[in-house]
């Protein structure tokens, strides 16, 4: 799907994702001191906002000028950087304390892509962040992407790493509520299960 594909589903509604962060970026960035952050496939800016207003200095990165004009609109008075360009073929300006790629789903080539662009926009020492929808989602979970092209796992992106040197913090799969529900081994499963993809690394 295309630049102009993205700006036309991003029109038809207020807000195609939720207005508040992923839960696992929320979760993995509550320990880091802020300092610069890049949101590279920023979408309408969720997890962008979320973390300028956490004192982190943002920039937001995707290819839909409609869906960073939405996410300007919904930031209102918090600052952030707002950049159109592809995560693809992203050249930072500088060098980043944290990265986060969230649900970014694209085939093998390009999401490697995107990946090394994400790892290389990064400082020694800082963090590269990103959550996906898991292979197995397809089979074993509900939701997200029907197209297993489109799905990885975590050792899928650490190949996208290979030769690159960092340390792992975080390769797993990991289950996400959806639907409103909870998951509890006392009170049983209330609410779907997704499967995602969890990968924290840092930059040596």
């Amino acid at each position: 799907m295309d630049a102009h594909a993205w700006d036309a589903r991003y029109a038809e509604s207020d807000l195609v994702w939720s207005a508040e962060p992923n839960q696992f970026v929320a979760r993995e960035c509550a320990d880091l001191p802020p300092g610069t952050a890049l949101d590279l496939a920023a979408g309408e800016g969720r997890n962008a906002i979320w973390l300028a207003r956490q004192g982190w200095d943002v920039t937001a990165v995707d290819f839909s000028q409609v869906a960073l004009d939405k996410g300007a609109q919904v930031a209102g008075d918090t600052e952030l950087r707002w950049v159109r360009a592809d995560a693809t073929r992203w050249q930072p300006d500088r060098a980043y304390d944290l990265v986060v790629l969230a649900y970014l789903q694209l085939a093998e080539e390009q999401r490697a892509a995107a990946v090394r662009a994400g790892f290389d926009s990064l400082r020694s020492g800082g963090t590269f962040l990103l959550v996906a929808h898991d292979s197995t989602n397809i089979a074993e979970g509900t939701g997200g992407p029907q197209d297993p092209a489109v799905l990885y796992t975590a050792d899928d992106v650490l190949a996208d790493l290979d030769g690159r040197a960092y340390d792992v913090r975080v390769a797993e799969r990991v289950e996400r509520v959806v639907g409103g529900g909870t998951r509890s081994p006392h009170a049983g499963d209330v609410g779907a299960v997704a499967l995602d993809c969890l990968v924290r690394l840092v930059k040596r």
